[in-house]
């Protein structure tokens, strides 16, 4: 496909600490033309490099991360206080929205009030402190020593576990979603959206060449294979000096035949392995579980808009291309070595 819409259309950042800025995103004050940005994607830069939104009923935020692959995009209060960012939000005429709602009911409670949950420190002062609970039996048990402010429901970036605690959602970034220009597919292959022409609005995906990325597939594949197959190999060798050294110590018999070992390697099916989870990095590179920011199989660092895969059993991750060719030919985490599979083995 040509490439003419999107020439002119490099990566842009509001300074060299900050976010990388494509398409669909624009930055309308770096003099890129409009083709280089979808509508109602335009951002902007601070005179100290922070990127900007403006949403149209909910003014201007700061932007942390932008996460491609997934189509999200992590937000942040100019002013420190999102949980009143969040009562006003309004996401109307904008092409975002959020994937979670949580009904959240803010209180008013007296200064000297012990509770489980932090209070919200932009919105309480010296005479006053606010909460916002969405657990409905909490803001019973407080309705003798509290007031209610307003109930209403609150974006938030997963749904609340209750049993793991009180919840801090209010005081985490804003995330948002977009679904429309759709990019998924393109950039989980490795390619770049971009219109089709200077005077299109069909949506092309630009390739990024590959080659890199089969150097890096033969080296995993070689790093499996030799992890996997050096013990097989050294065993058979053993058996072999095994067998010859027998052969010698006792009489020849035509009629005896001693049966060769078969070393199979048993991994998991496909279906089983695309059925464990993938995560697309973002910028921030932010990993949960046992796990730190180099792939245990190839030891290469992890980069952002790379494609991990975690094992549910352990909730170790690594590169997906990695840990696929592993898993067909072993069974077991080459990191803790326990099973990967999520059916139980039969012990018949």
């Amino acid at each position: 496909m040509s490439r003419t819409a999107a020439q002119n259309c490099s990566v842009m950042a509001c300074s060299s600490s900050s976010i990388p800025v494509r398409f669909p995103f624009r930055l309308e004050d770096r003099w890129q033309p409009e083709s280089c940005g979808y509508p109602g994607f335009n951002l902007s830069c601070d005179d100290l490099g922070r990127t900007i939104m403006r949403l149209p009923y909910s003014g201007e935020f700061f932007v942390r991360e932008i996460n491609f692959p997934v189509q999200q995009i992590q937000l942040y209060d100019p002013g420190d206080c999102l949980p009143k960012r969040l009562l006003q939000l309004n996401l109307s005429d904008s092409p975002f929205s959020t994937t979670y709602y949580e009904n959240f009911t803010f209180l008013d409670c007296p200064v000297n009030l012990t509770s489980r949950y932090s209070a919200i420190g932009c919105l309480s002062n010296s005479t006053r402190t606010v909460l916002a609970s969405s657990d409905e039996s909490f803001v019973k048990s407080m309705a003798t020593v509290c007031s209610i402010i307003v109930s209403r429901p609150i974006p938030i970036s997963w749904p609340i576990q209750y049993d793991q605690g009180p919840p801090d959602f209010l005081n985490q970034d804003l995330q948002l979603s977009w679904f429309t220009p759709d990019c998924i597919d393109c950039e989980m292959e490795g390619g770049v959206c971009g219109f089709a022409s200077n005077s299109s609005q069909n949506i092309g995906c630009f390739r990024i060449p590959a080659k890199g990325r089969m150097r890096k597939g033969l080296l995993v594949f070689g790093i499996v294979c030799l992890t996997i197959t050096l013990p097989a190999i050294f065993s058979s060798l053993g058996i072999g000096v095994f067998i010859c050294c027998t052969d010698r110590r006792r009489s020849t018999d035509p009629a005896a035949v001693i049966p060769q070992p078969s070393i199979v390697a048993v991994g998991l099916d496909d279906s089983t392995i695309e059925s464990f989870t993938k995560i697309v990095l973002g910028e921030s590179l932010r990993l949960t579980g046992p796990n730190d920011n180099i792939c245990p199989i190839c030891l290469a660092e992890y980069r952002p808009k790379e494609i991990l895969r975690c094992i549910p059993a352990c909730g170790h991750c690594f590169h997906a291309e990695c840990i696929d060719e592993w898993l067909k030919m072993s069974s077991k985490c080459p990191v803790c070595r326990n099973s990967a599979s999520p059916v139980p083995p039969n012990d018949t």
